[in-house]
């Protein structure tokens, strides 16, 4: 069982052997942050963002929730986002999930979990549109999986449906949004090859135009 004193233990040990190999980099970390990626990922705590990628700290932006869920509804996640597209100017939104995701197998299940079976709705409903494909699939743990990737690419188009984004391409901002999945048992992060950088890849009905 760790104890406070032994991560603030770790943490002195953390920054010193930091600071032996850039004794700048704290810093030059704290006169700036210009990162050009924002990571939306799942709060999971074995999918450590920075390292899943191999970035420092003051590379990766980094909004996480259970599941890995866009709602429009929100504010957090909307507030993360417009602050990395407004302000930081970021380039790249990596929206990823990781296979095993325990919110995704509760939204497939009929139980009550409590107070986290309203925020998974969204991921029900997904499963309720794709059950019978899903379904086909020889195992629950495949089964779970492929919800996994179907929830990631819905998030992608949810990033993609807000004004933010919108207004950002509007403004001839470069920006793209990527659904990855994160494999808990090999350590590999890939592409689902869904990626969206502009208004002509979504759909008409959710295409909006600037105000004013």
């Amino acid at each position: 069982m760790h104890d406070l004193q032994e991560l603030l233990d770790n943490n002195a040990r953390w920054a010193e052997s930091i600071n032996e190999r850039d004794p700048e980099f704290f810093a030059k970390l704290a006169r700036q942050q210009t990162p050009e990626f924002l990571w939306i990922g799942c709060s999971d705590a074995r999918v450590p963002a920075n390292e899943i990628v191999g970035m420092l700290p003051g590379d990766l932006f980094v909004h996480r929730n259970v599941a890995n869920v866009v709602l429009h509804t929100d504010l957090n996640c909307l507030s993360v986002i417009q602050y990395a597209v407004d302000v930081l100017k970021v380039k790249h939104i990596l929206v990823t999930g990781h296979y095993g995701c325990g919110g995704v197998r509760a939204a497939m299940q009929d139980q009550q979990f409590g107070l986290i079976d309203g925020w998974l709705r969204s991921i029900r409903d997904l499963y309720y549109v794709h059950r019978h494909d899903v379904a086909q699939l020889p195992t629950e743990e495949a089964q779970v999986d492929r919800m996994c990737e179907l929830n990631v690419i819905q998030q992608v188009s949810n990033v993609a449906q807000t004004t933010i984004v919108q207004n950002a391409w509007h403004r001839g901002q470069a920006l793209s949004i990527h659904g990855c999945i994160y494999g808990i048992k090999d350590g590999r992060w890939k592409s689902l090859d869904t990626n969206i950088s502009g208004l002509d890849q979504l759909p008409q009905q959710y295409r909006l135009r600037p105000i004013g």
